[in-house]
């Protein structure tokens, strides 16, 4: 009769803490994050197709309920095959790493947790470029460049959110190609909320 006292609990005990743990984060916690978007298209008209990867995975700690900081790193290619008459390929792959802060602002409800988020970060990129009986051009360069983001985790459960966001909607970057000149560009993407699913990123969030 003890034993079984005993084991049922432990069992409530159990589900007790995991009826507190609610849904957000807390001070000390892990975020792992990650979204993969692909995109492919062809314009019959213009004869030309493009096919595009982004993979963008990140990891957080949470200095307090409400703020993170972590590293990010963000891997892409593209590649545009021009087939009209002489047949053209342009290729272009991307590697950015850096380092990222985000402040949750808003709570609707208990599952919908709304977020600002900074990046600084460094790039390394390189184009090639395939004409038709010409020798390959290829390109490298580097860069530094930082977003504002805005976004929203919706909490499937208290260790799984869905994330949606939206990146670079403040974008400051420099780039320099090898043997160039230096080239710095601001921009901000206000029109992404009017293209919503072409604009935003999904991806999920684990907490640890």
């Amino acid at each position: 009769m003890k034993k079984i006292l005993l084991s049922l609990a432990v069992v409530a005990l159990g589900y007790s803490a995991q009826a507190q743990e609610g849904y957000g984060f807390n001070q000390g916690d892990i975020m792992l994050e990650g979204s993969i978007r692909y995109s492919t298209s062809d314009d019959k008209a213009l004869e030309v197709k493009e096919n595009a990867f982004n993979f963008t995975p990140q990891v957080g700690y949470f200095i307090s309920d409400k703020f993170a900081a972590g590293l990010y790193f963000d891997l892409s290619s593209t590649k545009v095959d021009n087939y009209s008459g002489t047949t053209n390929i342009n290729k272009t792959n991307a590697f950015n790493v850096g380092v990222f802060g985000r402040y949750y602002f808003l709570e609707l409800g208990q599952r919908f947790k709304f977020y600002g988020q900074a990046n600084v970060g460094f790039a390394n990129a390189k184009n090639t470029v395939e004409l038709a009986n010409l020798p390959t051009v290829e390109t490298k360069g580097s860069g530094v460049n930082a977003g504002l983001d805005l976004g929203v985790n919706y909490f499937v459960t208290p260790k799984i959110a869905i994330n949606f966001g939206f990146a670079n909607l403040v974008d400051y970057t420099t780039t320099k190609p090898k043997g160039g000149k230096a080239q710095n560009d601001f921009n901000m993407n206000i029109n992404n909320f009017n293209n919503f699913f072409d604009a935003a990123t999904f991806g999920l969030t684990f907490k640890f």
